[in-house]
């Protein structure tokens, strides 16, 4: 009988790779890999689960069998974004608004463009809008900021412009009406007469209500997130429906979860799925919480290296970053999102050699899965970095994948020498290194305007470096920029599906309110405060409980925890503030509430950055909603002598590093144990990751088998 037991699967499908944690009851794990399908996710999900399964000796079936959870986090509806292939979709809109959507906003007009096209305007291209003029409509209404009503419903023109959205085949309408997150009665009303006006001419569609899907201050960011979900959602829905078909006929008993952008889980029924965008990088921010947790690091800089981008965080005394609105595929929108900095860094990364002016440029653009990059032998035409890492050695060519895929090292040499080493004039080894160096030091250059916009002192935190290309160029991006420890995982290829499991069952709850409390406010106001305060948090935990149950969850297991969005008053950003009580039941709960925001307003911007004589501005009110599920367990064993067993050890291979040859070390990662020192010039193998040891540098491996990067 198998000794292992499955009971969690979780997936990240990325840009390149799609990449699988497999954990069983006792917290052991089992990494897979497969090339990311993006013309039908669930074959790249079964290749990789397959892949996980056979690290146990496990049939797939038997597997899907016997497992509890499996958790989905892929791109998809990023990609129906990016290439403008979601429904057709009109909009009603408050009159006077009809061009909000061709306006956008400057900000996400020019998200992505680098630093050169910023200045040069005569390269700008503004976005192809989701909803195209024609398709918008205006509907006399209006309510006032306070939630009073100027104007009512002109009941005609809704029912007129649905007519004229019918006749140009549109399949889902969307409405978003001036300060309806005040109050909604005019979006429930259109949305009510449309219905009818759809009925009268036989037709059904679906209608979305901005007020619905994110009752939040800032209109344009309201509009693009109902849009999105109007537009993208049920496209991506449907391949994550085809991963649970796909899961189900494997024999899994369940339905298929999927992570939602600020870290839980939910449905792929969920009737807000937009939330669930970016949902594969924020996998990696949650497992390092839990892992930092685990080992006493509350405060740890995450840094995610993957074939196509490179993601960056940081949780600061275990708050993780909030961002409530992002600019997400050049949308500005409302939607709670883990905060990360992303640039496009990655191993699968193209290089590219003006031929007049010699200048060198990496990417934007990336190898992806297909083909890839020139080694991997799979039609790939544009040298990448991934192509240097196998020209100068740190890439085994027989090992890629556990050997799955065999790396073609003449293919790359000929590509790198032809296209990069020739036109510059340099040694073919010369030229692979820079390449490498390059995506090194943008790496480390996005890690430290990081570090400086958000106020970091590196020396409190430590760098966690995961990704399939982490740990292999690691050593370069982390040096110099001073944290307290460097820590990789012998999963780290896999560390996002790994965070992935580490998430609970999820819902985020909010609504936008203007509350403010003056340093010298009298009781009656405090009180009125207090009491708008606790009507919203209630009409939240309604809804909360309600939609929790209605995905089968017992309300008794629903934890509730309250937050507020709250900054000094005249400030123009707001601090997400976790509370403890439920309800303010007293003034000293108001107080309280003052209390713990400032404490974390000064962990996050020092105690000089404090303005209480301002006084304090709430500006939302909202919630979250947890239902706790089955985690993997890191298992703490005892250390072990500081020289390896000699099964690790794989023998030596030509590395060229610091513009030399080394006969580096080999060593077999699973293999290695706690307590370990490896001292470079050295490689650590894995089936998904290779981490590369310069000579001077060397790598610990301590109780939780965690290794530990330790600079010269």
């Amino acid at each position: 009988m198998n000794e292992f037991r499955p009971l969690v699967l979780g997936i990240d499908a990325g840009g390149t790779m799609t990449d699988t944690l497999l954990v069983d009851e006792h917290g052991h794990f089992a990494v897979g890999k497969a090339s990311t399908t993006p013309h039908d996710e669930s074959i790249g999900f079964l290749e990789s689960a397959a892949d996980a399964a056979e690290q146990w000796s496990l049939a797939s079936r038997e597997t899907f069998e016997q497992l509890a959870v499996v958790l989905y986090s892929g791109t998809g509806m990023l990609n129906s974004l990016l290439s403008r292939t979601g429904r057709r979709v009109g909009l009603l809109v408050t009159r006077g608004m009809e061009d909000a959507v061709l306006m956008g906003r400057g900000l996400q007009a020019w998200a992505g463009y680098s630093y050169p096209d910023r200045l040069h305007a005569v390269t700008h291209e503004h976005p192809e809008p989701l909803v195209p003029r024609n398709l918008v409509h205006g509907v006399t209404e209006r309510i006032d900021q306070f939630g009073n009503e100027v104007a009512p419903v002109y009941e005609h023109e809704v029912v007129s412009a649905v007519e004229d959205l019918l006749e140009q085949g549109v399949e889902a309408i969307c409405v978003c009406c001036v300060f309806s997150y005040v109050d909604d009665a005019h979006e429930r009303k259109i949305a009510e007469i449309a219905r009818t006006a759809l009925a009268e001419h036989g037709a059904e569609l679906p209608i979305y209500l901005s007020s619905a899907v994110r009752p939040v201050v800032r209109e344009q960011s309201r509009l693009n997130s109902v849009v999105i979900e109007a537009y993208a959602a049920d496209r991506s829905r449907e391949q994550l429906i085809g991963v649970e078909k796909a899961c189900q006929d494997q024999g899994f008993r369940y339905g298929v979860q999927t992570v939602l952008s600020y870290g839980g889980l939910a449905g792929v029924r969920y009737p807000r799925l937009h939330e669930t965008m970016i949902s594969g990088p924020v996998g990696g921010i949650l497992g390092a919480k839990y892992v930092g947790d685990i080992i006493g690091a509350d405060s740890v800089v995450v840094s995610d290296m993957g074939g196509t981008s490179f993601d960056i965080s940081a949780i600061t005394r275990g708050n993780v970053p909030i961002d409530n609105e992002p600019t997400l595929a050049r949308f500005k929108l409302n939607l709670p999102t883990i905060a990360m900095d992303t640039i496009g860094a990655g191993a699968g990364t193209i290089i590219k050699v003006d031929p007049l002016t010699k200048k060198v440029s990496l990417g934007p653009e990336s190898a992806g899965s297909t083909p890839g990059p020139v080694a991997f032998d799979m039609g790939g035409t544009e040298p990448t970095v991934c192509d240097c890492d196998v020209v100068m050695g740190r890439l085994n060519p027989d090992y890629f994948l556990g050997g799955k895929v065999k790396l073609n090292v003449e293919k790359a040499k000929q590509v790198l020498k032809e296209k990069v080493a020739d036109p510059l004039g340099i040694d073919l080894y010369e030229a692979a290194e820079g390449m490498a160096n390059l995506l090194e030091m943008d790496a480390r250059e996005a890690i430290r305007q990081m570090v400086s916009a958000r106020a970091v002192d590196p020396t409190e935190y430590s760098l966690m470096a995961y990704g399939g290309s982490g740990p292999l160029h690691m050593a370069e991006y982390s040096r110099g920029l001073g944290f307290k420890s460097i820590l990789t995982f012998p999963f780290a290829a896999a560390f996002s599906a790994f965070g992935c499991t580490t998430a609970d069952y999820l819902r985020r709850y909010s609504r936008s309110v203007q509350l403010a409390l003056p340093p010298d406010g009298d009781e009656q106001h405090r009180g009125g405060v207090a009491a708008e305060i606790n009507a919203v948090w209630q009409a939240l935990q309604d809804a909360a409980r309600r939609e929790m149950a209605e995905e089968g969850h017992d309300p008794a297991d629903v934890e509730l925890q309250m937050f507020a969005m709250m900054r000094y008053t005249g400030q123009l950003e707001d601090v997400e503030v976790p509370l403890k009580l439920q309800e303010i039941g007293s003034d000293g709960d108001l107080d309280a509430m003052v209390a713990e925001f400032e404490r974390l307003y000064t962990a996050i911007n020092r105690p000089v950055a404090q303005y209480s004589e301002a006084g304090h501005s709430i500006t939302e009110l909202g919630l979250l909603a947890k239902v706790d599920k089955i985690k993997p367990q890191l298992t703490r064993k005892p250390l072990e002598g500081k020289t390896p067993p000699s099964e690790a050890s794989k023998g030596t291979r030509s590395m060229y590093y610091g513009r030399q040859w080394h006969d580096a070390a080999l060593w077999e990662m699973d293999l290695l144990r706690p307590g370990n020192e490896i001292a470079g010039p050295a490689v650590i193998e894995h089936p998904a990751t290779t981490l590369v040891i310069p000579a001077g540098d060397r790598v610990r491996v301590d109780e939780w088998t965690i290794l530990h990067y330790e600079h010269a």
